[in-house]
Formats: structure tokens, C-alpha cells, sequence
């Protein structure tokens, strides 16, 4: 973990320094990959050149507007509250009047993404900060991540992730120092973009998720060699599916750092 958290450090540091940026924004949501990606670029480029957002709707809990200040704190980040759900309530109606019809559940949740990702962009166009995303790789594998908002950005720090390193990252991180609230490796993984809506809602566990991933991507498997491993033969036929038929969207996403 000392080795990753190294290379991510360093990354995101070279990264800036070779195109010419000396400040980074991203939205600082109350979950686990924005607040590893915040820890890092602050300790990469000093808290004060680090411009986190927490941009708030009707879905987001008390718990992750917690956990955000608390981060923001600990690693003395330029830290804003931005109340997103006027602006979302405005387009909702726009959008029902262009379609006829009230907007699908899917429509709204990825409005809430590309808006938070149009605001960061328009910082990164205002003051010349680059655009940390936030997204792992077991997100990316699976296509749980939305286009034009929140793969929006330069650099893609932890793409090269899995979310089970994630959690094992931000523990290790930790015991150095603290740098996280414990509620943010705690909690439940969720995109808050819906009432009480879970990661694991639409994804298996991650720790069945990143094992097949692994398997599949990082050593070329089949399916039918992971089922042979004693994996549960529709979670991995679903699984490699899903990766399959997301290849589009991660031919769209920043680059990763190599961890």
C-alpha cells in the first residue's frame, strides 16, 4: 500500500507539473474514492491548491455533508457547498416539456452527474484548475459511472483501482495519519443520485465484483473458467456482459495513473 499511495501521490504531482497546472478542483462527495483522490492531491499539490465541491441535491444525506467538512478539514482543502437541486428541479421541468412526459428515473440521475460535472468543468475554464474524476475501476469496468459527468475531467487518479484496494488504501492511509473520518470506509458505497440507493443495488458485492473483474480483465479468463473457480455462474455471466457492453464509455474517460 506505501508502494500505491507513493505512485498515486507522485502521479497526480507530475501529472500537473507536466501540463502546466498548478491547482486541481473536483466534487468531494462524502464517499470513499472522492475523499482518497482529495487526501492525494492535497498531499501532492498542498490543501489550499485542492478546490473540492460538495454539490448537494435532495439525495444527499446528512452523513455525507459530514464526512465531506470533515475531509475538507483534516487535509485544509478550498472547500464549497453548492446547492445543485434548484437547478435540477429547473431542467427536470425542461425536460418534460421537450419529451411530453415526466423524465425516467435513469434521466434524472445522470442530470444530477453532468451537472455537477459541467460546474467542475467551468471551474477548470474559469481559474485554470484541472479536473480530478473520481471513478474506480470497478465502476469503469461495469459502466457504473456516467458520460459527461462525473468521467469528467484531465486525470483519472484511482482508474486503475479496483474498489477493494480502495477500502484496503484508505485504511492503510489512515493508520499513517489521519486524513479520513472512519464513516467514510464504513459506510456503504452509494452514488446518492436516488432515495436510498446503494452501489450494491446494481452491482454485486465488491468483493465478488473485483475477484471475477480480476480474473476477466487482469488475467484473461472466461467466463467458464471463473465458473470453474466456484463462482456463482449468473453473477459471472452477467458480470462479463456488463464489461463487454461498456467498452464505449471507457474509451471516453480521462487517463489513469499506472498504481
Amino acid at each position: 500500500m506505501q508502494q500505491i499511495w507513493n505512485n498515486l501521490v507522485s502521479g497526480i504531482r507530475r501529472f500537473c507539473f507536466d501540463n502546466n497546472f498548478s491547482e486541481a478542483v473536483l466534487g468531494l462527495s462524502g464517499g470513499l474514492d472522492s475523499a482518497i483522490v482529495a487526501v492525494a492531491a492535497a498531499e501532492a499539490l498542498g490543501g489550499g491548491q485542492v478546490h473540492a465541491l460538495m454539490m448537494k441535491t435532495r439525495y444527499t444525506s446528512a452523513l455525507s455533508l459530514k464526512i465531506a467538512a470533515e475531509i475538507a478539514a483534516l487535509n485544509k482543502l478550498d472547500y464549497k457547498i453548492v446547492d445543485l437541486q434548484p437547478t435540477i428541479a429547473a431542467q427536470t421541468k425542461l425536460l418534460a416539456e421537450i419529451f411530453g412526459e415526466t423524465p425516467k428515473t435513469i434521466v434524472i440521475e445522470n442530470l444530477q452527474a453532468r451537472e455537477r460535472g459541467k460546474i467542475l468543468m467551468a471551474l477548470s475554464n474559469q481559474y485554470r484548475y484541472l479536473v480530478l474524476a473520481c471513478g474506480n475501476k470497478s465502476e469503469l469496468a461495469m459502466g457504473y459511472c456516467t458520460l459527461y459527468g462525473d468521467t469528467c475531467g484531465g486525470l483519472a487518479p484511482i482508474a486503475g483501482l479496483y474498489k477493494s484496494e480502495i477500502f484496503e488504501l484508505a485504511r492503510w492511509r489512515n493508520s499513517q495519519s489521519m486524513v479520513l473520518p472512519a464513516e467514510v470506509v464504513s459506510r456503504a458505497p452509494t452514488a446518492e443520485l436516488a432515495e436510498e440507493q446503494k452501489d450494491e443495488d446494481a452491482l454485486p458485492p465488491y468483493a465478488v465484483l473485483d475477484k471475477i473483474l480480476r480474473r476477466h480483465i487482469d488475467e484473461h479468463r472466461t467466463a467458464a473458467q471463473i465458473v470453474a473457480d466456484g463462482f456463482d455462474a449468473v453473477t459471472v455471466e452477467d458480470v462479463v456482459k456488463r464489461y463487454q457492453a461498456q467498452a464505449f464509455k471507457r474509451e471516453q474517460t480521462p487517463p489513469a495513473l499506472k498504481l
